[in-house]
Protein backbone atom coordinates (compact mmCIF):
# COMPACT_ATOMS: atom_id res chain seq x y z
CA UNK A 1 0.00 0.00 0.00
CA UNK A 2 1.32 3.44 -0.88
CA UNK A 3 2.33 5.68 2.01
CA UNK A 4 0.39 8.94 2.01
CA UNK A 5 1.06 12.38 3.41
CA UNK A 6 -1.63 11.62 6.03
CA UNK A 7 0.39 8.60 7.20
CA UNK A 8 3.47 10.78 7.63
CA UNK A 9 1.51 13.43 9.53
CA UNK A 10 -0.03 10.84 11.87
CA UNK A 11 3.33 9.20 12.62
CA UNK A 12 5.03 12.56 13.24
CA UNK A 13 2.19 13.96 15.33
CA UNK A 14 1.72 17.00 13.07
CA UNK A 15 -0.80 18.25 10.53
CA UNK A 16 -0.70 17.42 6.83
CA UNK A 17 -0.07 21.11 6.10
CA UNK A 18 3.06 20.95 8.27
CA UNK A 19 4.33 17.95 6.31
CA UNK A 20 3.60 19.86 3.11
CA UNK A 21 5.57 22.87 4.35
CA UNK A 22 8.53 20.62 5.17
CA UNK A 23 8.39 19.03 1.73
CA UNK A 24 8.44 22.48 0.15
CA UNK A 25 11.20 23.80 2.45
CA UNK A 26 9.00 26.47 4.01
CA UNK A 27 10.87 28.43 6.68
CA UNK A 28 7.90 28.69 9.10
CA UNK A 29 8.43 25.12 10.45
CA UNK A 30 10.85 24.98 13.39
CA UNK A 31 14.02 22.97 12.86
CA UNK A 32 13.18 20.23 15.40
CA UNK A 33 9.77 19.53 13.88
CA UNK A 34 11.20 19.59 10.38
CA UNK A 35 13.90 17.09 11.34
CA UNK A 36 11.30 14.77 12.91
CA UNK A 37 9.09 14.93 9.82
CA UNK A 38 12.02 14.20 7.51
CA UNK A 39 12.99 11.24 9.69
CA UNK A 40 9.45 9.82 9.47
CA UNK A 41 9.43 10.38 5.69
CA UNK A 42 12.66 8.40 5.35
CA UNK A 43 11.49 5.61 7.69
CA UNK A 44 8.11 5.14 6.00
CA UNK A 45 9.52 5.52 2.49
CA UNK A 46 7.08 8.27 1.57
CA UNK A 47 7.54 9.63 -1.97
CA UNK A 48 5.54 12.82 -2.71
CA UNK A 49 3.88 12.97 -6.11
CA UNK A 50 5.40 15.52 -8.47
CA UNK A 51 1.91 16.90 -9.09
CA UNK A 52 1.25 17.50 -5.38
CA UNK A 53 4.57 19.23 -4.89
CA UNK A 54 4.12 21.27 -8.04
CA UNK A 55 0.66 22.44 -7.07
CA UNK A 56 1.92 23.49 -3.66
CA UNK A 57 4.54 25.61 -5.39
CA UNK A 58 2.01 27.10 -7.81
CA UNK A 59 3.14 25.05 -10.82
CA UNK A 60 2.47 21.46 -11.82
CA UNK A 61 5.44 21.23 -14.23
CA UNK A 62 2.94 19.53 -16.51
CA UNK A 63 1.51 20.50 -19.90
CA UNK A 64 -1.86 19.29 -21.15
CA UNK A 65 -2.54 18.29 -24.75
CA UNK A 66 -6.05 18.05 -26.16
CA UNK A 67 -6.48 16.04 -29.37
CA UNK A 68 -9.58 14.93 -31.28
CA UNK A 69 -8.43 11.33 -31.81
CA UNK A 70 -5.25 9.29 -31.88
CA UNK A 71 -6.56 7.53 -34.99
CA UNK A 72 -5.69 10.55 -37.13
CA UNK A 73 -2.77 9.19 -39.18
CA UNK A 74 -0.47 12.16 -38.56
CA UNK A 75 -1.28 12.58 -34.88
CA UNK A 76 1.59 10.42 -33.63
CA UNK A 77 4.17 12.64 -35.35
CA UNK A 78 2.71 15.84 -33.87
CA UNK A 79 2.49 14.20 -30.44
CA UNK A 80 6.08 12.97 -30.57
CA UNK A 81 7.35 16.45 -31.42
CA UNK A 82 5.45 17.93 -28.48
CA UNK A 83 6.67 15.23 -26.10
CA UNK A 84 10.29 15.77 -27.17
CA UNK A 85 10.12 19.48 -26.36
CA UNK A 86 8.14 19.10 -23.13
CA UNK A 87 10.40 16.42 -21.67
CA UNK A 88 13.55 18.30 -22.69
CA UNK A 89 12.28 21.20 -20.58
CA UNK A 90 11.71 18.97 -17.56
CA UNK A 91 7.91 18.93 -17.85
CA UNK A 92 5.46 16.07 -18.13
CA UNK A 93 2.56 15.80 -20.59
CA UNK A 94 -1.06 14.83 -19.92
CA UNK A 95 -2.93 13.72 -23.04
CA UNK A 96 -6.70 14.17 -23.38
CA UNK A 97 -8.83 13.06 -26.34
CA UNK A 98 -12.34 14.03 -27.38
CA UNK A 99 -13.56 10.66 -28.60
CA UNK A 100 -16.78 11.05 -26.58
CA UNK A 101 -17.47 14.62 -27.62
CA UNK A 102 -19.17 16.75 -24.96
CA UNK A 103 -18.72 14.06 -22.29
CA UNK A 104 -14.96 14.10 -22.87
CA UNK A 105 -14.87 17.90 -22.71
CA UNK A 106 -16.83 17.98 -19.44
CA UNK A 107 -14.30 15.64 -17.86
CA UNK A 108 -11.47 17.68 -19.32
CA UNK A 109 -12.89 20.93 -17.93
CA UNK A 110 -12.98 19.38 -14.46
CA UNK A 111 -9.29 18.56 -14.74
CA UNK A 112 -8.48 22.11 -15.72
CA UNK A 113 -10.43 23.52 -12.78
CA UNK A 114 -8.23 21.35 -10.55
CA UNK A 115 -5.16 23.11 -12.01
CA UNK A 116 -3.72 19.83 -13.19
CA UNK A 117 -1.35 21.53 -15.64
CA UNK A 118 0.30 24.84 -16.44
CA UNK A 119 -0.63 25.23 -20.11
CA UNK A 120 -2.52 23.54 -22.91
CA UNK A 121 -1.73 22.44 -26.45
CA UNK A 122 -4.82 22.01 -28.61
CA UNK A 123 -5.20 20.09 -31.84
CA UNK A 124 -8.65 21.51 -32.33
CA UNK A 125 -11.49 19.24 -31.21
CA UNK A 126 -14.35 19.54 -33.69
CA UNK A 127 -17.15 21.80 -32.40
CA UNK A 128 -15.73 21.76 -28.86
CA UNK A 129 -13.20 24.60 -28.93
CA UNK A 130 -15.74 26.76 -27.06
CA UNK A 131 -14.93 24.90 -23.87
CA UNK A 132 -11.32 26.06 -24.09
CA UNK A 133 -12.08 29.77 -24.57
CA UNK A 134 -13.12 30.55 -20.95
CA UNK A 135 -10.09 28.65 -19.65
CA UNK A 136 -7.85 30.80 -21.81
CA UNK A 137 -9.59 33.98 -20.67
CA UNK A 138 -9.11 32.90 -17.07
CA UNK A 139 -5.37 32.83 -17.60
CA UNK A 140 -4.54 29.33 -18.83
CA UNK A 141 -1.89 29.60 -21.58
CA UNK A 142 -3.18 27.90 -24.74
CA UNK A 143 -1.49 27.24 -28.08
CA UNK A 144 -3.31 25.78 -31.08
CA UNK A 145 -1.65 23.38 -33.49
CA UNK A 146 -2.88 24.25 -36.99
CA UNK A 147 -6.16 25.79 -38.14
CA UNK A 148 -5.77 29.21 -36.56
CA UNK A 149 -7.85 30.55 -39.47
CA UNK A 150 -10.96 29.75 -37.44
CA UNK A 151 -9.68 31.11 -34.13
CA UNK A 152 -7.29 34.01 -34.68
CA UNK A 153 -7.38 35.01 -31.00
CA UNK A 154 -5.27 32.02 -30.02
CA UNK A 155 -1.52 31.80 -30.59
CA UNK A 156 -0.80 28.92 -32.93
CA UNK A 157 1.67 26.92 -34.93
CA UNK A 158 0.57 25.93 -38.40
CA UNK A 159 2.02 25.09 -41.79
CA UNK A 160 1.86 26.88 -45.14
CA UNK A 161 -1.24 25.11 -46.44
CA UNK A 162 -1.83 27.60 -49.25
CA UNK A 163 1.73 27.27 -50.47
CA UNK A 164 1.37 23.49 -50.34
CA UNK A 165 -1.61 23.70 -52.67
CA UNK A 166 0.37 25.95 -55.01
CA UNK A 167 3.30 23.52 -55.06
CA UNK A 168 1.00 20.65 -56.03
CA UNK A 169 -0.61 22.65 -58.85
CA UNK A 170 2.69 23.89 -60.27
CA UNK A 171 4.10 20.37 -60.32
CA UNK A 172 1.06 19.04 -62.18
CA UNK A 173 1.23 21.92 -64.65
CA UNK A 174 4.90 21.13 -65.29
CA UNK A 175 3.79 17.59 -66.13
CA UNK A 176 1.34 18.98 -68.68
CA UNK A 177 -1.74 18.10 -66.65
CA UNK A 178 -4.68 20.46 -67.10
CA UNK A 179 -7.71 18.49 -65.85
CA UNK A 180 -7.12 17.81 -62.16
CA UNK A 181 -9.59 16.31 -59.73
CA UNK A 182 -9.28 17.91 -56.29
CA UNK A 183 -10.40 15.78 -53.33
CA UNK A 184 -10.80 18.10 -50.35
CA UNK A 185 -11.42 17.48 -46.70
CA UNK A 186 -14.41 18.95 -44.83
CA UNK A 187 -14.52 22.69 -45.67
CA UNK A 188 -15.04 23.66 -42.01
CA UNK A 189 -11.29 23.16 -41.56
CA UNK A 190 -9.23 26.24 -42.37
CA UNK A 191 -6.41 24.11 -43.78
CA UNK A 192 -8.81 22.67 -46.39
CA UNK A 193 -9.89 26.09 -47.59
CA UNK A 194 -6.28 27.27 -47.75
CA UNK A 195 -5.07 24.24 -49.74
CA UNK A 196 -7.86 24.57 -52.28
CA UNK A 197 -7.34 28.32 -52.65
CA UNK A 198 -3.60 27.89 -53.21
CA UNK A 199 -4.14 25.16 -55.78
CA UNK A 200 -6.73 27.11 -57.78
CA UNK A 201 -4.67 30.30 -57.57
CA UNK A 202 -1.63 28.61 -59.11
CA UNK A 203 -3.74 27.16 -61.93
CA UNK A 204 -5.25 30.55 -62.73
CA UNK A 205 -1.85 32.24 -62.69
CA UNK A 206 -0.90 29.87 -65.53
CA UNK A 207 -4.09 30.53 -67.47
CA UNK A 208 -5.78 27.26 -66.51
CA UNK A 209 -9.33 27.52 -65.25
CA UNK A 210 -10.56 25.04 -62.67
CA UNK A 211 -13.95 23.45 -63.29
CA UNK A 212 -15.84 23.41 -59.93
CA UNK A 213 -17.24 20.00 -60.89
CA UNK A 214 -13.71 18.68 -60.48
CA UNK A 215 -13.65 19.58 -56.78
CA UNK A 216 -15.19 16.81 -54.67
CA UNK A 217 -15.55 17.05 -50.91
CA UNK A 218 -14.13 14.11 -48.97
CA UNK A 219 -13.62 13.34 -45.29
CA UNK A 220 -9.90 12.48 -45.22
CA UNK A 221 -10.54 8.73 -45.48
CA UNK A 222 -9.35 6.28 -48.13
CA UNK A 223 -12.94 5.46 -49.03
CA UNK A 224 -13.77 9.09 -49.75
CA UNK A 225 -10.80 9.21 -52.14
CA UNK A 226 -12.13 6.17 -53.95
CA UNK A 227 -15.64 7.59 -54.13
CA UNK A 228 -14.44 10.93 -55.51
CA UNK A 229 -12.68 9.22 -58.43
CA UNK A 230 -15.63 6.92 -59.05
CA UNK A 231 -18.01 9.91 -59.04
CA UNK A 232 -16.00 11.91 -61.55
CA UNK A 233 -15.53 8.98 -63.92
CA UNK A 234 -19.22 8.06 -63.67
CA UNK A 235 -20.11 11.61 -64.72
CA UNK A 236 -17.93 11.22 -67.80
CA UNK A 237 -15.49 13.98 -66.85
CA UNK A 238 -11.98 13.35 -68.09
CA UNK A 239 -9.21 13.55 -65.50
CA UNK A 240 -5.45 13.57 -65.95
CA UNK A 241 -4.43 14.35 -62.35
CA UNK A 242 -5.60 14.07 -58.75
CA UNK A 243 -4.72 16.36 -55.86
CA UNK A 244 -6.01 14.93 -52.59
CA UNK A 245 -5.91 16.99 -49.41
CA UNK A 246 -4.42 14.12 -47.44
CA UNK A 247 -2.45 10.97 -48.15
CA UNK A 248 -5.23 8.56 -47.21
CA UNK A 249 -7.56 10.19 -49.73
CA UNK A 250 -4.79 9.95 -52.35
CA UNK A 251 -4.34 6.25 -51.57
CA UNK A 252 -8.05 5.69 -52.12
CA UNK A 253 -7.80 7.54 -55.44
CA UNK A 254 -4.92 5.27 -56.50
CA UNK A 255 -7.04 2.20 -55.80
CA UNK A 256 -10.06 3.54 -57.71
CA UNK A 257 -7.94 4.55 -60.70
CA UNK A 258 -6.39 1.09 -60.85
CA UNK A 259 -9.84 -0.51 -60.67
CA UNK A 260 -10.96 1.71 -63.57
CA UNK A 261 -7.98 0.68 -65.71
CA UNK A 262 -6.24 4.07 -65.45
CA UNK A 263 -2.45 3.93 -65.18
CA UNK A 264 -0.60 6.05 -62.61
CA UNK A 265 1.28 8.19 -63.50
CA UNK A 266 0.99 7.61 -67.27
CA UNK A 267 -2.73 8.39 -67.51
CA UNK A 268 -3.31 10.17 -64.20
CA UNK A 269 -0.73 11.78 -61.90
CA UNK A 270 -1.60 11.71 -58.19
CA UNK A 271 -0.45 14.02 -55.37
CA UNK A 272 -1.38 13.79 -51.69
CA UNK A 273 -0.78 15.98 -48.66
CA UNK A 274 0.89 15.32 -45.25
CA UNK A 275 3.72 12.89 -46.15
CA UNK A 276 2.87 10.38 -43.46
CA UNK A 277 5.16 7.28 -43.50
CA UNK A 278 2.43 5.34 -45.33
CA UNK A 279 2.84 7.62 -48.38
CA UNK A 280 6.14 5.99 -49.36
CA UNK A 281 4.52 2.53 -49.28
CA UNK A 282 1.63 2.96 -51.72
CA UNK A 283 1.71 1.47 -55.23
CA UNK A 284 3.19 3.49 -56.79
CA UNK A 285 4.84 5.52 -53.98
CA UNK A 286 2.98 8.76 -53.47
CA UNK A 287 4.14 12.22 -54.44
CA UNK A 288 2.89 14.43 -51.62
CA UNK A 289 3.14 17.80 -49.92
CA UNK A 290 5.22 17.35 -46.78
CA UNK A 291 3.89 18.87 -43.57
CA UNK A 292 6.60 19.22 -40.89
CA UNK A 293 4.35 17.45 -38.40
CA UNK A 294 6.90 16.63 -35.72
CA UNK A 295 8.40 20.11 -35.99
CA UNK A 296 4.92 21.62 -35.58
CA UNK A 297 4.35 19.72 -32.34
CA UNK A 298 7.79 20.70 -31.06
CA UNK A 299 7.41 24.37 -32.00
CA UNK A 300 3.95 24.59 -30.41
CA UNK A 301 5.24 23.04 -27.18
CA UNK A 302 8.20 25.42 -27.05
CA UNK A 303 5.88 28.37 -27.67
CA UNK A 304 3.61 27.23 -24.85
CA UNK A 305 6.50 26.67 -22.43
CA UNK A 306 7.81 30.16 -23.16
CA UNK A 307 4.34 31.56 -22.43
CA UNK A 308 4.16 29.55 -19.20
CA UNK A 309 7.55 30.99 -18.29
CA UNK A 310 6.24 34.54 -18.57
CA UNK A 311 7.00 35.48 -22.18
CA UNK A 312 4.06 36.98 -24.10
CA UNK A 313 2.76 34.88 -27.02
CA UNK A 314 3.41 36.11 -30.58
CA UNK A 315 0.72 38.24 -32.17
CA UNK A 316 0.87 36.31 -35.44
CA UNK A 317 0.72 32.60 -36.23
CA UNK A 318 3.97 30.69 -36.55
CA UNK A 319 3.83 28.96 -39.95
CA UNK A 320 6.36 26.25 -40.80
CA UNK A 321 7.02 25.68 -44.52
CA UNK A 322 5.60 22.85 -46.60
CA UNK A 323 7.58 21.23 -49.40
CA UNK A 324 6.82 18.86 -52.25
CA UNK A 325 8.20 15.32 -51.99
CA UNK A 326 8.31 13.81 -55.48
CA UNK A 327 7.78 10.05 -55.88
CA UNK A 328 6.55 7.73 -58.62
CA UNK A 329 2.84 8.70 -58.59
CA UNK A 330 3.77 12.07 -60.13
CA UNK A 331 7.47 11.96 -61.03
CA UNK A 332 9.59 14.85 -62.22
CA UNK A 333 8.95 15.81 -65.88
Amino acid sequence: MRVTIADVARAAGVSKSTVSRVLNAKAEVDAGTADRVREIIARLGYVPSSRAVGLARGSSRTVGMLAPSLTWPWMSEVLQGAVDAVEAAGYGLLLFTCNRGRESMTRFAAQVSARAFDGLLVVEPEDEIGAVVPMHRAGLPVVLIDDRARHPAFPSVSTTNGLGGELAARHLLALGRRKPLVITGPPRFGCVRERLAGFVRALEEHGVGHDPRRTVEGDFTERSGEEAVEKLLAEGLDVDAVFAHNDLGAAGALRALRAAGRRVPEDVAVIGFDDIPFAACTDPPLTTVHQPLRAMGEAAANLLLAHVGGHPPPETSVALPTELVVRASAPHP
